[in-house]
């Protein structure tokens, strides 16, 4: 993914039950995950049309999956298992061993994807949330 895809990315998201976008998927930001997790982010484009995504990065430590979408018309292709395996195979070459990822509770299409592509729903924590400008 390149940051001259950001339109054809952001209008796919904006498509997707269950996908939640905030100010941190604005161009700018995207840029900036782009640009400090190189070639860890995909697109799979078919015809010229952007039909899935995979955003992919790391902290040093550990990896993290955001934004896999598929167009609805394109699914039960493996195009989003081919996303997520490709961004974890350049994970393991930047030495990274666990990858997390985060599903809104409701969002039952996604915890279906995730289970089935051998994701483990983990309990036992909660998350916490804060924007940085309070």
């Amino acid at each position: 993914m390149i940051i001259e895809d950001y339109e054809g990315v952001f209008a796919l998201w904006n498509e997707i039950e269950g996908l939640v976008l905030s100010s941190a998927d604005s161009r700018a930001n995207i840029a900036m995950y782009l640009d400090r997790n190189k070639g860890m982010s995909y697109v799979y484009e078919v015809d010229g049309i952007i039909a899935g995504t995979c955003l992919c990065g790391h902290d040093g430590r550990r990896g993290f999956i955001h934004h896999v979408a598929v167009k609805p018309d394109f699914r039960g292709r493996s195009i989003g298992k081919r996303l997520v395996s490709t961004s974890l195979e350049r994970l393991r070459d930047a030495g990274i061993d666990k990858c997390h990822l985060f599903v809104l509770d409701d969002n039952i299409d996604g915890g279906k994807f995730w289970s089935g592509i051998g994701w483990e729903k983990r309990s036992g924590f909660a998350v916490y949330s804060r924007d940085t400008q309070q």
